[in-house]
């Protein structure tokens, strides 16, 4: 009879790297190639090979409990990146739904959804910051520490779960929102101004004057915050890195 424990102790080892790869832009997600994200998890998991301990596991359901686990913990890392990238995303749909930018949404291949070019910039831009900053070797070293205090096996789910994943998506909100004011502010002086405008001049055509208007005053202001904006994804990196670590540590 063939024996498969060296098999199945590969396959656990593959499975808290290949979640953090797959859900995390940076270093993969949805679209990449699967050989590109299949590699990136071997070499990952090779590397891990001297401190990620595999326990022997007997039984089908303590396997599949210890398969979740690991998907769990891999999980929680990469939604840290992908709440950062999320609240980019969020804080472009706000500005070009006041730009009125939302007419020409596009399917961006980041997420695989549809996203005005607003949306796209801002995650793209959150994805540039985070391999420029050096963010993602922060975030394989929280992965190699997991396998010290999440060891692999059995476990369970702590009552701080709710808490970490209220955290991460208030983080995406919050921050979402912070980006997108100067903008949306901007934007809402110049819709009193071309109500303003409209009062004093019932002729004019508002709907052909004012989107040129926003489009212009919009991309004005992206301009001059845009450095800022970088400055804000890049410390806000740490913070939503360490938001992920706290709802990995849920699954002790």
């Amino acid at each position: 009879m063939i024996d498969l424990t060296p098999l199945v102790r590969i396959g656990l080892l593959l499975v808290r790297p290949g979640t953090l790869i797959l859900g995390t832009p940076p270093f993969g997600g949805l679209h990449a190639p699967a050989p590109v994200k299949i590699g990136l998890t071997v070499l990952v998991a090779v590397a891990l090979l001297p401190i990620a301990a595999v326990p022997d596991i007997d039984g089908p359901a303590a396997l599949a409990t210890a398969v979740a686990r690991e998907f769990a913990i891999g999980l929680a890392l990469a939604m840290a990146i992908r709440a950062l990238v999320a609240a980019a995303e969020f804080a472009g749909h706000l500005a070009g739904f006041q730009m009125g930018l939302s007419y020409s949404a596009i399917v961006d291949p980041q997420s695989g959804v549809r996203n005005n070019l607003l949306a796209s910039l801002y995650g793209n831009v959150a994805v540039v910051v985070f391999l420029v900053s050096n963010a993602h070797h922060a975030l394989l070293r929280a992965l190699g520490d997991s396998y010290a205090s999440l060891p692999i096996g059995a476990g369970h789910v702590g009552g701080a779960l709710p808490q970490a994943t209220a955290a991460l998506l208030g983080m995406t909100v919050a921050f979402g929102a912070r980006l997108a004011a100067p903008i949306v502010l901007v934007l809402i002086v110049a819709e009193l101004a071309l109500a303003l405008v409209a009062r004093s001049a019932p002729a004019l055509n508002l709907l052909a004057v004012g989107a040129p208007v926003r489009i212009i005053a919009g991309l004005v202001v992206l301009g001059l915050v845009l450095p800022a904006a970088v400055a804000a994804l890049s410390g806000m990196g740490p913070g939503a890195l360490q938001a992920g670590v706290g709802a990995a540590q849920a699954f002790r």
